[in-house]
């Protein structure tokens, strides 16, 4: 998967088209990322022996990684790999500057 966790990334599609935010987890095996601030939805919680609280809270749902691209320099842009010195990097496609 080429969005780590702490990447910075805006939506490309869905109904967050045009925001960013920062990757706080990545899913590799069903390819999601869940960004801070995007596809906000509502959830009904019971109150439980670890909770005491009750009612109607926003979480942020898990995203398909296709749906995001990475911002370098205030610009999305495509990510791909260059082989330097043995180790594979990551490099971004819009300036051909090394990301990680």
């Amino acid at each position: 998967m080429k969005i780590k966790k702490g990447d910075k990334v805006a939506v490309i599609a869905g109904k967050d088209k045009g925001k960013q935010g920062k990757v706080v987890s990545v899913d590799k095996k069903n390819n999601k990322v869940l960004v801070e601030g995007v596809n906000a939805v509502k959830k009904h919680v019971k109150p439980s022996a670890v909770n005491n609280a009750s009612g109607i809270i926003t979480i942020n749902a898990p995203i398909d990684a296709s749906n995001v691209m990475l911002v370098v320099d205030g610009k999305p842009t495509r990510v791909g790999y260059k082989v330097v010195d043995g180790v594979k990097q990551r490099v971004a496609k819009s300036t051909g500057e090394v990301i990680d």
